[in-house]
């Protein structure tokens, strides 16, 4: 089901569609897949979507790639440190104003605010502190440029500010939805609950060519939905199972759960284990059995 053949040439900018290009940033990783993916939307007046790493070879290629066009607007799907940062010297650069939801921990559910508070969750990987927008979007508006314009969608869940934007050639999914992997949630930032809701909303959406914030772009989202809906579920359902059989500990779930994924990124896997324990209780179905904290011990109710 996940596309593990994505070979983008680094730095150059790749023709997607009419008015829309893409230029790959050099930061690829066992999170970022081959580097996350900087969009230019537009011909006469571009659109930059994600602008990606403060790298300075980044940088030079997506002003190589401008070449003297006007850029009426940065936007960014969300302030992690491989999409946001470059946003700033960008703006600088090119005198245009960057456009998102809103600081990095705008958008939290209420849930997640008194666990932040509380503290015992660490958690706060790849958080670009720094974020903030010039122009604060919202779910629903419009952004206009002389050829595109864009509908935003606020799809809180893998951040809380995370953004995706409807376009009449497809739309601009960030990390909501990628085609090589299923997408990290780590809470007090990530929050399941949000991220299935938002998983929903967008399935009623009729787009089916998503423009991800790294890899390849997805010619058929609405399988790739409904594949990694099931997938969370499914997921839920060995959670609940290994409850039951008495595994009390995140680090205990992870190594169940995940036997069959290279152990190096386990401690990624377990800010997952964590996220599903989270929305568990949420609904009435685990509980913790003192604190609710990373290293804490659970059980069904």
């Amino acid at each position: 089901m996940f596309d593990l053949n994505h070979k983008p040439e680094i730095g150059v900018a790749e023709m997607l569609a009419p008015g829309l290009r893409v230029v790959t940033a050099p930061n690829a990783s066992p999170m970022t897949y081959t580097g996350t993916r900087s969009y230019l939307l537009g011909e006469s007046e571009l659109a930059i979507l994600d602008p990606g790493p403060d790298d300075p070879a980044h940088y030079a290629a997506l002003l190589a790639a401008i070449k003297g066009q006007r850029v009426s607007h940065i936007i960014v799907t969300h302030s992690h440190i491989d999409h946001s940062p470059l946003a700033k010297r960008l703006s600088r650069a090119v005198d245009a104003p960057i456009l998102g939801f809103g600081p990095s921990h705008a958008g939290r559910s209420a849930t997640m605010e008194k666990l932040a508070k509380q503290g015992g969750l660490a958690g706060g990987e790849g958080i670009d502190a720094d974020f903030m927008p010039d122009i604060f979007l919202k779910d629903g508006d419009r952004v206009f440029g002389a050829e595109w314009q864009l509908k935003t969608l606020h799809t809180p869940g893998h951040l809380s500010n995370h953004l995706c934007f409807d376009w009449e050639g497809g739309l601009f999914s960030g990390d909501h939805v990628m085609g090589w992997s299923t997408t990290l949630v780590s809470p007090p930032d990530g929050d399941l609950t949000q991220f299935m809701t938002s998983m929903k909303k967008l399935g009623n959406h009729n787009a089916d060519l998503y423009f991800p914030g790294h890899g390849a772009p997805l010619t058929n989202a609405k399988k790739m939905l409904e594949h990694q809906i099931s997938h969370r579920l499914h997921r839920e359902e060995q959670v609940l199972t290994a409850l039951f059989d008495g595994h009390s500990e995140i680090s205990a779930l992870t190594v169940i759960l995940y036997a069959d994924i290279d152990q190096a990124l386990w401690p990624m896997a377990a800010r997952n284990v964590l996220a599903h324990i989270i929305d568990l209780i949420g609904r009435g179905l685990v509980k913790p059995v003192d604190a609710l904290q990373v290293d804490g011990q659970f059980q069904l109710v």
